[in-house]
């Protein structure tokens, strides 16, 4: 197995990556911000759940098929961005009005962590990012290579979770300020519609 000062190495780097503005912690900020802590929570697991599958395609040699297809891209890449798009379109029609810290229902809790699912699955950047990073801390000699990725792959999703949990908290407190304003709630509606029209618009014109 890898050693721990490989491993350490490899979670702070995680770390770093996690914390740099990008699609995903911008989702989960805007999510956290416009329903809540505990639904910015349910995306952050629907991410890491994504990210086991994306592990387990790096481990079974899947990613490189899919990295060597143009047409397996472009199909994960327009169904990411016409979900991202229609995201956008229901947070521009969302209703304004609800009580600060209101839970959301169980099957918004179902959606949201849905959402984090699908949208880190039909991601291939992701994709193609675990293959090429994940190799770099394999090392022949240390165990089996799909074990090895494996065990970087959950220290990634621990990582992950750390740092996109800590968005959440903050984002949300933030949120929970504005909740009591419809105004406020209502220009929230609005910024999250921008946010997911332009990672709709940067998934739909990414490049391999």
């Amino acid at each position: 197995m890898p050693t721990w000062d490989a491993t350490l190495t490899f979670f702070a780097l995680s770390v770093v990556l996690g914390l740099t503005p990008g699609p995903d912690n911008l989702f989960v900020a805007m999510q956290a911000a416009t329903h809540g802590r505990r639904a910015g929570l349910a995306v952050v697991l629907g991410l890491c759940t994504g990210l086991l599958g994306h592990t387990a395609a790096v481990a079974l040699g899947l990613a490189a098929v899919f990295a060597a297809s143009a047409t397996a891209f472009t199909v994960f890449k327009v169904m990411g961005a016409a979900y991202l798009a229609w995201l956008a379109w229901q947070a521009w029609r969302a209703p304004v009005g609800a009580n600060a810290g209101e839970r959301p229902p169980a099957a918004s809790w179902r959606r949201l962590y849905g959402r984090g699912v699908f949208m880190n699955l039909t991601n291939p950047k992701v994709a193609l990012f675990f293959l090429a990073l994940l190799p770099q801390f394999v090392v022949p000699g240390q165990g089996p290579v799909a074990a090895q990725i494996a065990w970087f792959g959950f220290v990634f999703i621990v990582a992950t979770f750390i740092t996109f949990g800590g968005i959440t908290y903050f984002a949300g407190a933030f949120g929970e300020r504005l909740q009591g304003s419809p105004r406020a709630q209502r220009w929230m509606n609005r910024a999250s519609a921008v946010v997911f029209a332009g990672l709709a618009l940067r998934l739909a014109t990414a490049q391999r």
